[in-house]
């Protein structure tokens, strides 16, 4: 659905994007996730027709995006900072949405109106909190029933519940109607739950783009008291961070974590565990690779 290659962009001198690789195929959740200046809100804006490339190509749905309006009629676009004009209410937004986006269906329009009970529609939207505003965006937005879903810190201010039932209708068109989602979120424990694929970014440059499985098992963490001390790893396993607590040592390592298992358990240790990391504990390590300034997790 998009294609991204060689990207770059830069800004009075300085390179935000320093050529961009990036794929998303069609029915996918992609979370993208990145430190701040990795260059996530710069990519976006180019996803969605805003900027034009110094170098490289864009292709949503097999064509250029820019200056392209029958490919911008088939994404829908939700940013971090919301815009509605000035006296607008709800209505007023809805009959603005149905003149540009053609495929707008109003039907479902009200019959998402019970997901969203705390909206007045009649009420001016600036007037409305920020969560509630981004409660509009989310409700106008899948009535367009775009092919792809843009989204910048999608859920930033709403509630529990609300951001759990977004997700759910988010998750409800993916699954009926194949609708492609990328989603820019510094909440990794959230996109943990929803994507299937996730690209990291930093300075610039998509540095890993996989499924979130298999990200997952690439890169484990392993806990292993040993009676000789200090856990032994075959070459071709890289240890990313190692910590210990008396005899009990924390190992993240990046290889199959089988093959490390059994590696561990000829030395016979006295406990030897292998966990699934998280989301955001895959990120810190790939980034502590970086030159990124890594933190010990507490274990």
């Amino acid at each position: 659905m998009i294609q991204v290659t060689q990207l770059k962009k830069s800004f009075d001198g300085f390179r935000a994007l320093d050529g961009v690789d990036m794929h998303v195929g069609r029915g996918n959740i992609y979370g993208l996730v990145g430190p701040n200046g990795a260059g996530k809100s710069t990519l976006i804006r180019h996803i969605t027709g805003v900027y034009r490339p110094d170098f490289g190509q864009i292709l949503v749905a097999g064509e250029p995006v820019f200056e392209n309006k029958a490919v911008k009629a088939k994404f829908a676009y939700i940013p971090d900072d919301l815009f509605y004009f000035m006296q607008a209410d709800t209505m007023e937004m809805k009959r603005f949405y149905e003149g540009i986006y053609p495929q707008f269906d109003s039907k479902l329009f009200y019959k998402m109106q019970e997901f969203f009970p705390n909206i007045d529609v009649k009420r001016n939207i600036r007037r409305l909190s920020k969560g509630m505003q981004k409660q509009v965006a989310f409700w106008l937005a899948i009535c367009c029933k775009p092919e792809l879903l843009i989204l910048d810190e999608p859920v930033d201010g709403l509630d529990p519940v609300m951001r759990r039932q977004i997700w759910s209708i988010i998750m409800a068109e993916v699954a009926e109607q194949e609708m492609t989602v990328l989603v820019s979120s510094h909440n990794l424990r959230e996109l943990e739950d929803v994507c299937d694929h996730v690209g990291i970014m930093h300075r610039g440059r998509v540095m890993v783009e996989r499924s979130l499985s298999d990200l997952q098992g690439s890169v484990t963490k392993i806990q292993v008291a040993c009676q000789s001390g200090v856990p032994k790893l075959p070459e071709g396993f890289e240890v990313l961070h190692m910590s210990n607590t008396g005899r009990v040592y924390t190992l993240i390592v990046k290889g199959d974590p089988a093959e490390a298992e059994r590696a561990l358990s000829q030395d016979n240790p006295m406990i030897v565990d292998v966990l699934p990391l998280t989301l955001e504990e895959i990120f810190i390590y790939e980034m502590g690779g970086a030159d990124y300034e890594v933190k010990d997790i507490l274990f």
